[in-house]
């Protein structure tokens, strides 16, 4: 048995300088405060600074410098781009973290006001308006906005039939929800500003979507067999009127034609009247041999003798026949 002592082995290193020391910890001081002395804001945002935790200013986009160590911390907040929540179904890829992440099937579930369920999915489009409020002013802003959303959609689809929510009455709803909507988030000092409410599908349950699509078809038949009326009225009755109107013109026309034509016979009788009594026999002598000239033209060649001469038959041509014989 081997009973010598363990070997010791004196390892007699150099320790490193305090001066070394000293100088890496201030420079790692130095790169602590360099990095956390500067921050940049997207184009499309707004960098709100707190300075030990209470509000101190709002800045633009860009590069820009803060208090280092925790001092001064930022928040960046979208407020140059428009936002959207869905509600009651969802679309992949959104950006959007208050969106949730799974269908809300409860949310699009309301009742009209005929009392007849309806499927609602709409849209809701805002921008962060004032990033103070939206910070401070409210827990979840995004949520509240979701809450009072849905809340403004039911008070709006209540009020109407389930006809008005299906068909016609879309676009009266969209502009109530969002001034609904608006006025809510301007009480409850949200920060944000609701721009726009698009409704997507809205639908009956699914239990009765076969009966109401009958229904739906029946009442566009008979909007159609109405608007068809509609045309061949349109088509017949300014027709008939046009024609009315035609008729009534052309029997103006002939009566003012008629008017005018007996009134300048009656001008005319007048003068010949007036010249008549001035010279009789003339006037007659002259009527006469007018008349004569406008009626023997038209009589065929006479021959005109005097009633005192004898003997005609031998004077006359024999070859002479009347106008009808020839």
């Amino acid at each position: 048995m081997n009973n010598q002592p363990p070997t010791v082995i004196n390892l007699n290193l150099p320790k490193p300088p305090m001066r070394l020391i000293g100088a890496i910890f201030v420079v790692v001081v130095l790169l602590i405060l360099v990095w956390t002395s500067y921050y940049t804001v997207a184009a499309e945002s707004e960098g709100v600074v707190l300075r030990f935790g209470k509000f101190f200013k709002t800045v633009e986009p860009g590069l820009h410098f803060k208090l280092p160590l925790g001092i001064d911390e930022v928040s960046v907040l979208p407020t140059r781009r428009q936002l959207k929540l869905e509600f009651g179904f969802y679309t992949s890829g959104y950006t959007n973290p208050a969106q949730p992440t799974q269908q809300q099937t409860e949310e699009k579930s309301m009742v009209t006001g005929d009392l007849n369920a309806a499927l609602v999915e709409w849209v809701v489009q805002y921008r962060i308006d004032d990033p103070k409020e939206y910070l401070f002013d409210v827990r979840n802003p995004d949520q509240t906005l979701r809450d009072l959303s849905e809340a403004a959609m039911r008070e709006v689809i209540g009020d109407r039939t389930v006809d008005e929510v299906i068909t016609i009455g879309r676009q009266d709803i969209e502009i109530s929800a969002l001034t609904r909507m608006q006025e809510l988030a301007k009480r409850y000092k949200l920060g944000v500003r609701v721009d726009q409410v698009q409704l997507k599908n809205v639908n009956p349950p699914r239990e009765v979507q076969a009966s109401f699509n009958e229904v739906n078809k029946a009442q566009q038949d008979r909007e159609n067999a109405i608007n068809i009326a509609n045309g061949d009225y349109n088509e017949a009755v300014p027709k008939a009127k046009g024609q009315a109107d035609q008729t009534i013109r052309g029997a103006e026309g002939y009566r003012f034609k008629r008017v005018n034509e007996a009134e300048g016979d009656v001008a005319s009788f007048n003068a010949m009247l007036t010249e008549y009594i001035k010279a009789p026999e003339i006037t007659r002598t002259r009527l006469y041999l007018e008349t004569m000239g406008d009626v023997l033209p038209d009589m065929g060649p006479k021959i005109i003798i005097d009633d005192s001469m004898k003997q005609l038959l031998p004077i006359l041509p024999l070859s002479l026949k009347p106008p009808e014989a020839r």
